[in-house]
Order: structure tokens, then C-alpha cells, then sequence
């Protein structure tokens, strides 16, 4: 059983003009085995807290704690973060041209374990974890995300988050630019993740089609930089309904 926990966040973007604040007070604790979704209109800083949480230089925290298990998450650098438990999959995964998916998977698992995997092991495991996910084999050569369409990039997001076990996975709108096919099948591989390490789900969204497929347990309204409302699954049917708009207004 972990926790995660985030008390009255603050922080802001660092741009050249000067930091612009983004996080306004935001309070959220997770536990191993649930799945919240933030939902909230663009701008509002759902990715930001994302990014903060995984340590992004372009953010920086001004007030407020993030404690993982009781230790300080604030204090570690990015590589810690990832060892100490913690996944981003990002909304627009990055290429890294030379580095190969295999190398690069067997690579961040070793980190991660602080020993390599046995490669007869690492190979069925590789191999089993790219079938759940309807991935060719070929995949596993390939320079991490060049050339890959969007389904593509958030599979290798998801594969990485199956193969690596984290603690806590922070979906970063996993469900944008996926045809019904793929949300299906990168739906899936999320909840086989949870179902088979009992690790928290962080799901940050701005609809509800991929609720239909990951069932959150606590859904949260994120407007201008915190969470103005905290219910049910089916708050995000009356968000779905109703939109932002009023939560916008009630907050200003």
C-alpha cells in the first residue's frame, strides 16, 4: 500500500519574460489500488501538475509538498522520481532518434530494479507485453516514437508502464489522438498494469470516452489551477452534460 500525497501546490511555468504561476493550491492524496480522474478545460493546468509531479525543469514549485510514502518527491531529481515509483506518460511523447525501443525499455527497467532482468525472462516478458498490445514485433528495433503514429507512441507509453510497474502511473491525456481501436487496446493495457501491480491511477483528461474503458473511483474538477470539485464517477457524466462553464464561473 502506497500513498501519494500533494498539499496546497503551487508553482509556476519558467518562460523568458519571467514565471508565469500556473498551480494556484492544489491538494490531492492517492492511494495504490484507485483511479482519480482530473478533468477540467484547456489552461487550466492539468498538465502542468503532471509535469511538476515528474519533475519537469520547465516548472517550478513555489509552495506546497509532494511526498511519496512519506519521503520528500520535491527533493529528488527526475531519474529518483521514476525509481522511487512514479510514471509519466505524456501527452506528446518525445522521439529519440539511435535508441531503440528494446534497448531503451531493458535500459529504464535495470534503472529502475537496480538490477538488469535475466534476458531469457526479459524476452518473454518484452514479447508477451507487446502482444497484449497488438504491437508488431518490429516495433522493438525501431528508434523510440520516430516514425510512430499517435496509437503507436501511446502504446509505447503504455508498454513501458506495464513493463516498468510503477508505484503510481500519471496519464497525461493518453486518450488524445486515438482512434476507438487504440483507446480500446491503450485502455486495456492500463487497467492490466493496475490489476496486476494494485498501483494508483492519475488519469487527466478532458472527456469522458476513456472512462468508459478506465472506470475511475474519484473524478476531480481542475479550473485555473485547482481542484474545485471532487465527486463520483458520475460527476464526469455531468461534465460530459454540462461542461466547465459553470465550474469556471462559481470559482471566479
Amino acid at each position: 500500500m502506497s500513498t501519494l500525497v500533494i498539499t496546497d501546490l503551487h508553482a509556476s511555468v519558467i518562460t523568458d519574460t519571467g514565471d508565469i504561476p500556473i498551480l494556484n493550491g492544489v491538494s490531492l492524496t492517492l492511494d495504490s489500488g484507485v483511479t482519480h480522474a482530473i478533468m477540467g478545460p484547456n489552461g487550466s493546468g492539468k498538465s502542468t501538475l503532471a509535469y511538476v509531479i515528474a519533475g519537469h525543469p520547465k516548472y517550478k514549485v513555489t509552495s506546497g509538498t509532494i511526498t511519496l510514502d512519506g519521503q520528500d518527491i520535491l527533493a529528488m531529481s527526475v531519474d529518483e522520481r521514476a525509481r522511487a515509483g512514479l510514471f509519466l506518460a505524456m501527452q506528446y511523447p518525445v522521439e529519440v532518434p539511435g535508441v531503440s525501443v528494446s534497448n531503451f525499455l531493458r535500459t529504464s527497467v535495470t534503472a529502475v530494479r537496480g538490477e538488469a532482468p535475466k534476458l531469457r525472462t526479459w524476452v518473454k516478458d518484452f514479447k508477451s507485453a507487446m502482444t497484449d498490445l497488438q504491437m508488431d514485433p518490429e516495433f522493438a528495433e525501431r528508434s523510440i516514437n520516430e516514425g510512430f503514429s499517435g496509437g503507436e507512441k501511446k502504446r509505447h507509453e503504455v508498454l513501458q508502464l506495464g513493463l516498468l510497474a510503477p508505484k503510481f502511473a500519471i496519464l497525461d491525456e493518453t486518450d488524445s489522438g486515438l482512434d476507438v481501436d487504440a483507446l480500446r487496446i491503450v485502455s486495456e493495457g492500463v487497467n492490466r498494469y493496475k490489476g496486476a501491480t494494485g498501483g494508483g491511477v492519475l488519469l487527466i483528461t478532458h472527456y469522458t470516452r476513456i472512462l468508459r474503458y478506465i472506470a475511475p473511483d474519484v473524478v476531480h474538477v481542475f479550473v485555473d489551477g485547482r481542484i474545485v470539485l471532487t465527486g463520483g464517477p458520475e460527476l464526469a457524466d455531468e461534465l460530459e452534460s454540462g461542461g466547465y462553464e459553470k465550474f469556471a464561473t462559481a470559482d471566479a
